[in-house]
């Protein structure tokens, strides 16, 4: 795996080289919020993120992103101009539909010459995957999530985990949970966390702070539950 600081060089050497290209766009992801900036600098063109909409004419070479700002408050509208060669933007991949495979398609490989790259600060040591046998919480349905009222991390996976395997969820933690150490931070929600957009997504013992509401609204069924009684 390959830091932004060594694979930059190789894709604005790519993007230099032809014209061919006007679009660069990837999802957004802590990768691409690395990388796509970097080369944009390079090339000195701008790079708007995590947009929810586009409108391209092609006739006049301009196209108008929308992306959320003030956590999710307001709505911004960007337009990128035919004097930009090229557009980079990345996409929140919640607000647009799946495609549909197609398994006609075919997409053509180049060979790239390699670029000298200089000596990089940056290392990448290692790659943990982790494991689980529940949906990845970027795509899954369903998702339940916790919040700081659950107390410790025991109360956490006591509560969570049988109810999102019962229901075949995802589990997702407020960022309060997270710094708690209830739960990894791979699994938070939010504004700086993961922007999810279940068909249902039920948060336990959350607050409904707007940096975590930024992360779920879109959700389309909410249940909230703030406290569990016990019945004799």
């Amino acid at each position: 795996m390959s830091v932004p600081e060594v694979l930059s060089p190789l894709l604005e050497k790519l993007l230099s080289g032809s014209s061919s290209f006007t679009h660069v766009v990837s999802a957004t992801s802590s990768a691409a919020k690395s990388l796509l900036p970097r080369v944009a600098a390079r090339l000195d063109v701008p790079t708007v993120s995590d947009i929810i909409s586009l409108e391209h004419d092609a006739a006049n070479n301009t196209t108008v992103f929308t992306r959320p700002i003030y956590a999710g408050n307001a709505i911004a509208t960007v337009r990128a101009p035919s004097t930009v060669p090229i557009k980079f933007f990345t996409v929140r991949s919640t607000a647009f539909a799946a495609a549909l495979a197609q398994d006609s398609l075919e997409a053509e490989t180049q060979v790239i010459d390699p670029v000298d790259v200089p000596d990089s600060p940056t290392k990448h040591l290692k790659t943990t995957i982790a494991k689980s046998d529940r949906p990845d919480l970027g795509v899954a349905s369903r998702v339940v999530s916790g919040g700081r009222a659950l107390k410790n991390a025991e109360t956490f996976a006591a509560t969570l985990y049988p109810l999102a395997d019962v229901l075949g969820a995802a589990v997702g933690a407020s960022r309060a949970a997270v710094d708690a150490g209830y739960a990894d931070n791979s699994l938070q929600v939010g504004q700086t966390g993961k922007v999810v957009a279940p068909e249902l997504y039920m948060a336990l013992g959350i607050s409904g702070a707007i940096q975590h509401l930024a992360g779920m609204k879109d959700s389309k069924l909410i249940v909230a539950v703030n406290k569990v009684s016990t019945i004799p």
